[in-house]
């Protein structure tokens, strides 16, 4: 087979050409504004900018991916604190889900698979390295398929998954057949099969939820559909699973159902999937089935393959006694009773119930005394959260026939149309106007950056963070069947968001950029950080900020910062130490605006190799 992502140089040096081109035409439009005696720091990105217009030579701005051998640009030298390679066994440090950490936990509950993070004087103060040959994934749709082996070089999962189709090894690459253990026929037939009876297929259902997920092909053949899942999968013996999915370009991240609330919130998902995942979802007085029924939508569909459904048939396949299976079953039913779900369909290994819309649809459960209902006033409030064993009330309504919560549009008429929490008053201090408002300045923004960058719209990033998602309009506006982004709303930031994002038919996940993010290295192609620096002034340290991104991105990866020029400039020389090349550009509205635009890609290196910069 073919090495991954071969190109000959002749098209490399032609992309160069193009994208200097561009940003030297950017730059020269942006020039011809330039004017003195505007405000603070603005002379220091003046004179950044203007060194861009030197168009005789090439940008350091790299924004093509690595086809194998060493680029020959160069980084510009900067006195700041030069970052070293971390030792070649980090390849794949997950800092918050690090092994010998975590077996120092309770093993009750999962809660040694949670997060753990280092305390401050165990953090890391260095790069990341990539193992040697790694190279650019291949792009989506084929990177569905295939994975280059260097870039996750574990063949644990072909014996221990071969006769269940997982992913197979092909020389340089690992090949996804589609399978799963629940799925031998293939991913499509399996989701077929739920479509009979979920609304799957006309934008209805339009986020999931894949709960030990493995290596996610239902989420990655849901994509297809206009389905966006989000697959979580704990570190364990399986340590490659949520590392494949994202090399695959699938959402996932490192998550298990443990003690603590899942990170998302509540009435997120329109379906929560559970393909064999091995969790007990009877024990703990049904503890994991009211968590997933917290995120689920009003309407939402709960899947279950696997055991326990259909026992008779199954336990001598199963290995595992009738009357074992046939108790899990019962507690299963039993709470989702209590839950008021409706059992729409069972057939073979296969079992889907519905959540009603509202409990005007079940008034009996106000009654019932094995009902406790969650008393907490911010049923948002979930992180570092400990789960509870009590059921999440739904939202008012006024008559039998309306959707708790607000019913939401089909997708995708949902990326735009007002989503309900905002239109019913409960996001504070955003109104309807302010929300249009905001997904106008996003488009806005997002037409700028395909300027900055033109690769932005080819399918060159196809894994994208946001790491202050706010509303969700970068994502909205970047939309695209080549991409996803995975929008992430600080805990600390002055609004709880996330609801909306998922309203609009996007995914998220709240986290604190204090610690590490729940995935492994190299994860993400494109990274966007729209005052996040300013935010966490005073709350941790912008450099451990910094590293993080650094961690996750993949090489040849590119950053967008958005932020005051002041905050910028300190941003900068941080990176300077980092193998990162990086420009300061002016806001789109010209340079008497003090947000400014810092631009980077991260250079290629691997493990005990030479990279593309001086240091």
């Amino acid at each position: 087979m073919a090495r991954p992502n071969s190109a000959d140089g002749r098209t490399r040096t032609s992309i160069q050409i193009l994208i200097v081109a561009g940003l030297c035409l950017f730059f020269y439009a942006l020039g011809a504004w330039q004017r003195s005696g505007f405000g603070k720091g603005d002379s220091i990105a003046l004179a950044i900018t203007n060194s861009g217009a030197d168009c005789d030579v090439a940008s350091n701005l790299n924004f093509e991916t690595h086809h194998g051998g060493e680029s020959e640009t160069s980084g510009e030298s900067e006195k700041a604190k030069v970052f070293e390679p971390c030792k070649s066994h980090f390849t794949d440090y997950t800092p918050c889900q690090d092994q010998k950490r975590a077996m120092t936990f309770p093993r009750e509950n999962m809660n040694y698979r949670e997060r753990h993070c280092p305390p401050e004087g165990e953090k890391l103060h260095c790069l990341i390295p990539a193992p040697k040959g790694y190279v650019t994934p291949f792009p989506w749709p084929k990177s569905r398929d295939y994975v280059p082996y260097a870039n996750a070089p574990y063949k644990a999962l072909t014996v221990e998954k071969a006769i269940q189709n997982w992913i197979q090894y092909e020389g340089s690459v690992f090949r996804f057949p589609g399978g799963g253990t629940q799925f031998p026929q293939g991913a499509d037939k399996y989701i077929d099969q739920l479509a009979s009876v979920i609304p799957i297929d006309n934008g209805t259902v339009r986020t999931a939820l894949d709960t030990g997920c493995g290596v996610a092909s239902w989420g990655a053949y849901l994509w297809s559909r206009k389905v966006i899942a989000m697959s979580f999968a704990p570190r364990d013996s399986h340590e490659a699973q949520v590392q494949f999915a994202l090399e695959r370009g699938v959402p996932a991240v490192i998550g298990v159902l443990g003690t603590i609330k899942m990170p998302y919130p509540s009435r997120s998902f329109d379906m929560a999937h559970c393909s064999r995942c091995l969790i007990q979802w009877g024990s703990n007085d049904g503890m994991y089935l009211k968590e997933v029924d917290r995120v689920l939508r009003p309407g939402g569909y709960w899947i279950l393959s696997g055991p326990p459904i259909n026992w008779r048939t199954n336990y001598k396949a199963w290995q595992r006694p009738k009357e074992e299976l046939q108790e899990e079953q019962r507690k299963i039913e039993e709470v989702a009773s209590l839950l008021c779900w409706e059992k729409k369909y069972e057939k073979g290994e296969i079992a889907i119930w519905q959540k009603r819309i509202n409990a005007e649809s079940c008034r009996a459960r106000q009654d019932d005394s094995r009902a406790t209902f969650c008393k907490s006033a911010e049923d948002n409030d979930v992180w570092y959260k400990k789960m509870e064993a009590c059921v999440t009330p739904y939202p008012d309504v006024n008559d039998s026939d309306e959707v708790a919560g607000g019913e939401l549009k089909p997708f995708p008429q949902r990326l735009y149309a007002v989503p309900p929490r905002i239109v019913s008053g409960s996001i504070s201090g955003v109104s309807v106007e302010t929300y249009q408002e905001d997904s106008n300045k996003w488009k806005r923004h997002v037409n700028a950056y395909k300027k900055m960058n033109k690769l932005l719209d080819t399918g060159r990033y196809r894994n994208i963070m946001d790491m202050n998602a706010r509303l969700g309009g970068f994502a909205a506006a970047i939309e695209s069947p080549k991409l996803w982004t995975m929008n992430v709303v600080p805990t600390i930031a002055d609004k709880s968001t996330l609801g909306v994002i998922y309203e609009r038919g996007l995914i998220g996940i709240y986290h604190d950029w204090c610690e590490a993010f729940s995935t492994y290295p190299r994860t993400y192609d494109l990274i966007h950080a729209n005052g996040v620096f300013s935010l966490y002034n005073d709350k941790c340290d912008a450099e451990d900020i910094l590293l993080e991104m650094d961690r996750i991105l993949r090489p040849e990866g590119a950053v967008i910062i958005r932020d005051e020029v002041d905050v910028l400039i300190k941003v900068k020389k941080i990176v300077g130490g980092m193998r990162w090349d990086t420009k300061m550009m002016d806001h789109e509205d010209g340079p008497l605006v003090p947000e400014k635009i810092l631009v980077a890609v991260k250079q290629y290196w691997v493990a005990g190799g030479n990279s593309t910069s001086s240091h």
